[in-house]
């Protein structure tokens, strides 16, 4: 998939590039392709969210160990947000490309009228505007509700995973046309703005892959270190994990290896059972990171300002919504096609970025593993159980 993508993004930046007049006929293609995105966006984040926060929310069985693993896995995941957020408003990547695109009237900003939009009236009205956060908000607080009603919720809680693995299939269908939709998107972006964008893209997808390695040393070098974890041990450990993620590009795929290869390295399995599953849905810090970094670049492009409310609203909007989507195929792309509404972002832009997403994705895999594996080694150390080999 990866070299059809590549393949398919080359054919219609030459077309765009050699036949201008192609964008009368590739935008059309382009936003089907995004409607059909867009069209599974509810589903998705309603009974992932939901599921996620039924089984990873009961506080009362988490103990201890297991609030320190949550309070641990917001710590870094909201690290990777402001990192990938500092980045990209200091280099600035996208910035003078004039990227063309029809992109909707932005969110208010007054301060109130933002707090009071956050909380939904009614989630049926939230999912038809295509208000994410009020989605979010709603999902959350129903998942924790199923949490604290234990087994009563249950039947609700598998129909919400059953809808959810359907929502996954539909999007791997849909997925399936991302050459078709990538080819088009670039060729009438290519046809608008220029041959810029191509340069701009490059430069993001070295950024991307920058600030992830940044990451790996500030978000799990150092805290390995300050805990005295010896370094060359756990990546003895880690490695083989993280070359299935980053083979892979999926970080469900390396949770067999992570479990076996950590236990071996002396955390205890108990640790292991809570803390791996749990990080799954709390511990994304590549994908957090990308999503940020991935929405500033294309208002960086589009020139849509951004006011700081604004900003400080797309990151906690990203913060809650990069929550249980591991299993999702391009998951990044149906959480800022959900969020770009709101904000006056052009999906033209997205669907741009999904050409290069294959470039990007074995990093930001690889670097949600090792985070994950470094949580419960580190809570080792803070539990003060058996010595790490």
């Amino acid at each position: 998939m990866t070299y059809i993508l590549l393949a398919a993004m080359a054919a219609g930046a030459i077309a765009g590039w050699l036949y201008p007049g192609i964008a009368a006929f590739a935008e059309p293609v382009a936003r089907s392709f995004l409607r059909l995105i867009q069209s599974v966006i509810a589903p998705v984040l309603v009974t992932t969210l939901v599921a996620s926060f039924a089984r990873g929310g009961k506080l009362n069985d988490l103990g201890r160990t297991g609030l320190k693993a949550l309070v641990w896995f917001e710590g870094w995941t909201s690290f990777a947000l402001l990192l990938g957020w500092g980045m990209m408003l200091w280099f600035r990547p996208g910035e003078g490309i004039g990227l063309a695109g029809t992109a909707p009237a932005a969110a208010a900003t007054d301060f109130g009228r933002v707090v009071e939009n956050m909380f939904p009236a009614s989630v049926f009205e939230a999912m038809a505007r295509g208000d994410v956060l009020q989605v979010v908000l709603f999902s959350i607080a129903l998942g924790v509700s199923c949490a604290t009603i234990g087994e009563k919720a249950e039947p609700f809680v598998r129909v919400c995973e059953a809808i959810s693995a359907t929502a996954f299939q539909y999007t791997r269908y849909v997925m399936n046309l991302a050459a078709i939709g990538v080819s088009a998107a670039i060729a009438a972006t290519v046809a608008k703005s220029g041959v810029d964008v191509l340069l701009a893209l490059g430069r993001f997808v070295a950024l991307a892959w920058a600030t992830q390695a940044l990451f790996l040393l500030l978000g799990v070098v150092l805290p390995l270190a300050l805990f005295r974890v010896p370094l060359g041990a756990f990546w003895h450990h880690a490695r083989e994990p993280f070359l299935i993620a980053f083979g892979t590009t999926s970080s469900a795929a390396a949770l067999p290896s992570a479990m076996g290869r950590l236990q071996a390295f002396g955390v205890p399995k108990a640790l292991l059972g809570l803390t791996l599953p749990l990080g799954l849905s709390f511990n994304l810090c590549g994908s957090t990171l990308h999503l940020v970094m991935a929405t500033f670049f294309v208002a960086q492009a589009a020139g849509v300002p951004l006011t700081p409310a604004q900003q400080l609203m797309i990151l906690l909007t990203l913060k809650l919504t990069s929550k249980g989507v591991a299993g999702i195929p391009r998951a990044n792309f149906v959480i800022l096609t959900s969020l770009f509404p709101a904000y006056g972002l052009p999906l033209e832009g997205l669907a741009a970025l999904l050409g290069v997403d294959a470039a990007i994705d074995p990093a930001r895999t690889g670097v949600n593993v090792l985070a994950n594996c470094a949580g419960p080694v580190a809570l080792a150390r803070w539990e003060g159980w058996a010595p790490l080999r």
